[in-house]
């Protein structure tokens, strides 16, 4: 269905083709990803209800962990259950609306867990290197603004690319080879130029490259103080408080940089696809790993 503003016909809703036609692979994989899905549901939750119900997890990195447990089963549930849906179908109709909700949803959702990223390497900072003011840096007021500035930060930061989303008129094709509404696949059904808003989000994308250098300078600085540990007991314990938060980091930003900085070429479009899905199941193990 189409609306028309003058001489153009404006899309109502978007096509997602997901994986494809996937036959008799297609319920083989329904399973794995609703495997995936109730896993990494479940995971989070008890792990929330785990930190909520035990005094000993009453710390700054549990905190900040409850908060990362939230982020993702937001945005896991904002795709898996359409992604479930595509899969058994080979793909599904939305209205163009419900597509751009999904993208703030998941941009802003994303944004968050970097921001909340980087304050969990401060916190892993702190806490190694400054162990005697560590209670006193990170005090509950301290943490419960690092958290809400994330989940502001988040949702404003993509709030301006919904800003410039307005500015567009969309005329079609209406079909994504996607399994989600992604900011660059939604921009291509503009019939309008786009030259602008692209260039802004892809300066700002290089901003919100801040919380990944931050995250990184935390644990440059901790990886000089634990050396400098003399004896090995010490030195494996000080690892061995952010080995969890350090594998969610790399998995998560490993495949950020997979899916976005590898050339949109039809021989990697599907396997971007895959790394894409895997960022929604493997956050829950790897924040087990902290209880």
């Amino acid at each position: 269905m189409e609306n028309k503003r003058g001489n153009i016909s404006i899309i109502t809703y978007v096509v997602l083709l997901g994986f494809g036609d996937l036959k008799e692979v297609g319920t083989a994989l329904f399973s794995l990803f609703l495997s995936l899905y109730v896993v990494t549901l479940c995971g989070n939750l008890l792990l929330i209800l785990a930190v909520q119900t035990s005094p000993y997890l009453h710390t700054p990195m549990y905190f900040f962990l409850c908060h990362l447990s939230c982020v993702d089963v937001g945005y896991t549930s904002s795709i898996a259950p359409q992604l479930l849906r595509e899969v058994l179908a080979g793909g599904v109709t939305i209205s163009f609306p419900a597509c751009v909700v999904q993208l703030y949803a998941v941009g802003s959702l994303l944004t968050v867990e970097c921001f909340l990223l980087a304050v969990m390497s401060y916190d892993r900072y702190l806490a190694i290197c400054w162990p005697l003011r560590y209670s006193v840096l990170m005090d509950i007021r301290t943490c419960v603004k690092l958290a809400v500035g994330s989940w502001i930060g988040g949702f404003l930061f993509v709030g301006i690319v919904l800003i410039l989303l307005s500015t567009l008129t969309f005329c079609g094709p209406n079909v994504i080879d996607n399994f989600f509404c992604d900011f660059f696949p939604l921009v291509k059904l503009s019939c309008t130029d786009t030259t602008m808003v692209e260039t802004v989000v892809l300066t700002s994308s290089f901003l919100s490259l801040s919380p990944f250098l931050w995250t990184l300078l935390s644990y440059s600085c901790i990886l000089s103080s634990t050396l400098r540990i003399s004896s090995s007991t010490g030195r494996y314990r000080a690892f061995s408080t952010c080995s969890s938060h350090l594998i969610v980091v790399s998995v998560f930003y490993g495949t950020l940089f997979v899916v976005y900085m590898t050339p949109a070429l039809e021989t990697t479009l599907n396997l971007n696809k895959i790394f894409f899905t895997s960022l929604h199941s493997a956050h829950a193990p790897s924040q087990s790993f902290s209880l």
